[in-house]
Formats: C-alpha cells, sequence, structure tokens
C-alpha cells in the first residue's frame, strides 16, 4: 500500500540541501507599490495603491527562494514619509530582526525618501542580520516594470551570508549600495541609485549576490543609537543657498521653533554673506548650524575661518538630507556643539 509522506516530506531537507531562511518583507509603499490604468505610463501612476501581497503576486519564484511574512507597515509614496512613520518602521524592523526564527528584513520603499529612511535605519537598528531596501523607478502596473527583479535579488541578497554585518543596504538595478553613501540622482532613471563617492558595494550578477567591500563607518551595532531610546525626532530645517540669498528663510526657521538647521551650502559648504547672519542668529540661541553641500557629490570641510570660529559644523560627505537625519539623531542625545562635530566625524 502507498504510504501518505504529505506531512512529513519536506523537500529542502532531503539531498544535503540547507533549509530555505525565513525572511520578513515589511512594506511602505511607493512605486513599487503603484498603479496605473495606462501600461506606458510610468508616472502619471498612483504610488502606494498596491498591498504587498499584490505585490508578491508577480514575484511567485520568491517561495522557492525563502519562506516570506509579510507586513504591510505603511501604503504612501514616499514623498510623504513622516517622523512617525519612521520610528513605526524602525520599531516593526526590530521587532522582526529580534525574532531568532527570522534571518532578514526587506523593506519595499518608494525611491523619493528612501535614501533617508536607510540611514536612518542603519544608524538605529541593533542587528547583525541583514536588511534591505528595495524599490522600483517604474509602477508594478508598467511595461518592462523594474520592481519583481530587484525583490527577487533583494531577498537574494537578505539570504546571503556576507549581507551579514553588512549595514543596510539597498539592492535595485543589480547593484548592492550601502546606505550611509547612496543617494537619488535621477528622477526617472533604474539607475539612479548611485554612491557617486565611494562606489556600491557589491552587485547581482546571474542571480547570485557578490560584496566587494563595506563601509568603515560605524553602524547598527555599533552605533550610540537606539530606536528603543528614541520616542520622537525633533525638528530639524534645511536651508538652500541660492544666489541673492537673505536671512528670511533662517529667521522663520528660528522663530518656528526648530531645533536645528542644514545649511546646503555652494561648493564646499559656503555661506551667502547675507544669509550668515542669519545663523549667527541661531548659533546665538544655541541651534547648531550644520554646513552641507548643494552640488550632490564631495566632502564639506573647514573652509572660512568665520564659519569655524561661529561653531558652524562640517557635514563630510553626507548630503544636507542625511546630515538633517544625523543632526535629529544627534540632538536626541546631546545639544552641546562639541558632542554634535564629535558625532558628525564619527558617522
Amino acid at each position: 500500500m502507498k504510504l501518505n509522506l504529505s506531512f512529513i516530506y519536506k523537500p529542502e531537507l532531503i539531498l544535503n540541501q540547507e533549509p530555505k531562511k525565513k525572511i520578513a518583507i515589511l512594506a511602505t509603499g511607493g512605486t513599487i507599490a503603484g498603479r496605473s490604468s495606462d501600461e506606458s505610463d510610468t508616472t502619471g501612476y498612483v504610488p502606494g495603491s498596491a498591498s504587498i501581497a499584490d505585490i508578491l503576486t508577480s514575484v511567485p519564484v520568491l517561495k522557492d527562494i525563502a519562506h516570506i511574512v509579510t507586513d504591510q507597515v505603511s501604503n504612501i509614496g514616499s514623498e510623504d514619509m513622516t517622523n512617525d512613520i519612521w520610528l513605526k518602521l524602525a520599531e516593526r524592523t526590530q521587532f522582526y530582526l529580534n525574532d531568532p526564527l527570522i534571518d532578514g528584513v526587506v523593506i519595499t520603499h518608494g525611491t523619493d525618501t528612501l535614501e533617508e529612511t536607510g540611514f536612518l535605519l542603519n544608524l538605529v537598528l541593533k542587528t547583525q542580520k541583514p536588511v534591505v531596501l528595495v524599490g522600483s523607478m517604474r509602477p508594478c502596473t508598467a511595461i518592462s516594470a523594474d520592481g519583481p527583479m530587484n525583490i527577487i535579488e533583494a531577498v537574494k541578497v537578505t539570504t546571503c551570508e556576507q549581507a551579514r554585518g553588512a549595514g543596510v543596504v539597498v539592492v535595485m538595478n543589480d547593484e548592492i549600495n550601502g546606505l550611509r553613501d547612496v543617494t537619488k540622482t535621477n528622477t526617472s532613471n533604474v539607475d539612479t541609485f548611485q554612491s557617486r563617492i565611494f562606489g556600491a558595494l557589491g552587485t547581482v550578477s546571474g542571480g547570485v549576490p557578490y560584496f566587494f567591500k563595506k563601509s568603515v563607518k560605524p553602524h547598527t551595532i555599533d552605533t550610540e543609537f537606539s530606536i528603543e531610546d528614541i520616542k520622537s525626532l525633533p525638528r530639524v530645517d534645511i536651508i538652500y543657498a541660492h544666489a541673492d540669498q537673505d536671512s528670511t528663510l533662517i529667521d522663520a526657521a528660528i522663530e518656528s521653533g526648530t531645533s536645528g538647521i542644514v545649511y546646503a551650502g555652494f561648493g564646499n559648504g559656503s555661506i551667502h554673506k547675507n544669509a550668515f547672519p542669519g545663523l549667527l542668529r541661531a548659533t546665538e540661541k544655541e541651534i547648531p548650524v550644520i554646513r552641507s553641500s548643494r552640488t550632490g557629490s564631495g566632502l564639506v570641510v573647514d573652509s572660512a575661518e568665520a564659519w569655524t570660529q561661529a561653531g558652524f559644523i562640517n557635514a563630510g560627505s553626507l548630503n544636507p538630507q542625511k546630515a538633517r537625519i544625523l543632526l535629529q539623531l544627534a540632538l536626541t542625545k546631546s545639544k552641546k556643539v562639541s558632542e554634535i562635530k564629535r558625532i558628525f566625524e564619527t558617522y
């Protein structure tokens, strides 16, 4: 008589194969969850209109790569990201990472603020498990949508042993980039995410992840920040440098109760002479000022002596939006200029 072995048959355990890893996919919305009635439309879609369950129907192969659990944390266009969603996402991500049965986390995210979310997570999560952010530049209804392959590669990277201890990364368009250094560089190109100064950490080729280097900056378990210690994030404003500038927006930020200012300056963080008095007024009120650059590449280092004497802090290689996040986190630890300067030199 033929025996029914359906309850004990586990194909992943035969032929000396390793059991599949268990990956949590947390969804936040974005273009990767966007839909349009026109298959040729890659700009007029509605982001965050598909659920994570909808998205995964386009990638049934995932069941052969890993055991998947899902969590719909939010469903927004990432241009509408908020501090509250950031904290919720960080808490949920840490919850899954703390589960000994979970081997790693994938987060689907809109590309507009993906680098900011990822940088925050890179600093506050306490884990050596892989954490991968993934998005797309084309909605899931578009012809040649890039989301399905990006998700497949993201899950493959998350199951890769080399991804352990690499910090939070983004996987898109066959590249693995660290969230400390990567930025969105193009409004619509699928190759938009680039680490312009330091380069990608690795690549996915033939469906196989390859890591070639790791970030030397502290992240995850090596930082002084933890999501368990953060109940809210302080307000920090970015002031963008431009010709014929004055201090109007700087003074408005001060009057509105800002806790910190990032000045997206010219070149090497250069400050317009008419904006300088407003930034001085900020420091007089013990509001820290970070000098970053609007150029999109390069380091901001000491320049004019007056800016250094004023106590302005250099952002180094962090762009304005990432400098803002680091300042937010720094302010949860200290308001002393010397301590904030140390944090920026460290991270």
